[in-house]
């Protein structure tokens, strides 16, 4: 089964231009068919079965701090290669592994699905990176299971992200999304945050330089 996984999440992915919220939603929907397919029906997602797919090697190295930039991914030799920062947290990790798997799939069509996202290449890579953390998200706390933890009573962001394994920032950020909380204004107060989230909201979005594989 393994050896038609990606072809099967590429599959979904439409050879057009699309809107923004039309490549999050393919993203959403790439991202369960990834769940289902590699077995996983209840949190903390194993990611680490990315990693025993064919075709596809990751590695957790330094990256230098002035590359400023969590992960990488580059077909080269015969496979993909996915090089995840080590000197990041493990949710970090996770999460950045999550997010450049999304770009191997998008790799096929990105001259075509995103074309006309943005009126700048520079807001266009923006927004590319944008979906590749929406896919990370959607893969790392499904909208489902959150739903579920939610409804059965675990509430908190610092609760959700221990039981998803994820960092309380990535978990605000998705509770947002699904309008679990309230969405953040710019004169919300930060008092209910723990210090780490507190300082991530502050923080203004650093831009992840673009990374342009060469695919057979």
């Amino acid at each position: 089964m393994h050896t038609s996984i990606i072809k099967q999440l590429r599959a979904l992915m439409p050879n057009r231009p699309l809107e923004l919220h039309e490549a999050k939603s393919v993203a959403e929907r790439q991202a369960t068919l990834l769940l289902e397919l590699l077995g996983q029906r209840e949190s903390a997602v194993d990611v680490g079965l990315i990693t025993k797919l064919p075709r596809i090697e990751v590695k957790v190295e330094p990256i230098p701090k002035a590359a400023d930039i969590s992960g990488v991914s580059q077909w080269s030799r015969g496979r993909w290669l996915i090089v995840v920062n080590r000197e990041d947290s493990p949710t970090r990790r996770r999460f950045t592994l999550s997010h450049e798997f999304k770009h191997v799939l998008d790799h096929p069509f990105i001259n075509e699905i995103y074309s006309e996202l943005g009126s700048t290449e520079k807001e266009r890579h923006r927004m590319t990176e944008q979906i590749c953390d929406y896919f990370a998200a959607c893969l790392l706390m499904p909208r489902g299971w959150l739903k579920s933890a939610w409804a059965s009573g675990i509430q908190s962001p610092a609760a959700l992200a221990a039981k998803f394994n994820v960092s309380e920032a990535a978990m605000t950020i998705r509770l947002r999304e699904l309008r679990l909380i309230e969405p953040r204004t710019r004169h919300i107060s930060l008092r209910g945050l723990s210090r780490p989230v507190r300082s991530y909201f502050r923080k203004a979005p650093v831009m992840r330089p673009e990374v342009c594989p060469t695919t057979p």
